[in-house]
């Protein structure tokens, strides 16, 4: 399916929108690595559009101590895909992950 053609005015809406949206994903992992965001308070807030739409090996990279490759792992070992998104996690990834990381 084809997406409708949009407007200048449109397409900078939406630019400007996804701009918002990347700073504010930014500044989340910045804090979760400077330790500000503990890792099972941020996925009480996975409701949240910012959090829910983070990639869950980019939070895990974002983690004190966590880089790509121990990321990797722990998502291996928990049966999560590396394209998974935190709304997109079933109630047992996310337990699992807490008891993990929590």
């Amino acid at each position: 399916m084809a997406l409708p053609p949009l407007t200048p005015a449109d397409r900078q809406a939406a630019l400007k929108k996804a701009a918002e949206a990347r700073q504010k994903r930014a500044a989340l992992r910045a804090e979760i690595k400077s330790g500000k965001i503990a890792f099972a308070g941020l996925m009480k807030k996975s409701d949240d559009p910012i959090v829910a739409r983070m990639k869950v090996s980019t939070l895990l990279e974002s983690l004190p101590g966590f880089g790509k490759a121990k990321a990797a792992k722990v998502m291996t070992e928990l049966g999560i895909s590396e394209s998974r998104r935190v709304q997109g996690l079933g109630a047992r990834q996310r337990e699992m992950l807490l008891e993990r990381l929590g």
